[in-house]
């Protein structure tokens, strides 16, 4: 399963991350980091990733368009990147099931 982090969350991220989800990637690293929201949804579509995002864009996109992509939202104001990381880790056996239910779009994270 891969991840697409949105410009709001740290790029940093992803070393953490590469272990838990292989092939994740940040919007900076395929140059969409001023990409409106229509175009990081595309984006992830074409290529397989679950948008993972602070933007409550996101959730309402999954609600009227379903998927692909998946969206996970995370729903924590001002946070570090090491208590990001930490949620991503902790919910990664949720996060995988969520990724496998064909009939789930968007999963909330707080």
């Amino acid at each position: 399963m891969k991840l697409l982090l949105d410009q709001n969350l740290s790029p940093r991220l992803l070393q953490e991350l590469s272990v838990l989800y292989n092939g994740s990637t940040h919007v900076r690293d395929v140059g969409l980091e001023r990409a409106d929201d229509e175009s990081i949804w595309q984006y992830a579509a074409e290529y397989a990733f679950v948008i993972v995002t602070k933007d409550a864009d996101f959730r309402q996109r999954s609600f009227l368009f379903g998927t692909p992509p998946k969206v996970i939202w995370i729903r924590r104001g001002n946070s570090s990147t090491d208590n990001i990381l930490g949620l991503l880790r902790v919910h990664q056996p949720a996060i995988l099931a969520f990724n496998e239910d064909p009939e789930a779009a968007f999963l909330a994270l707080g």
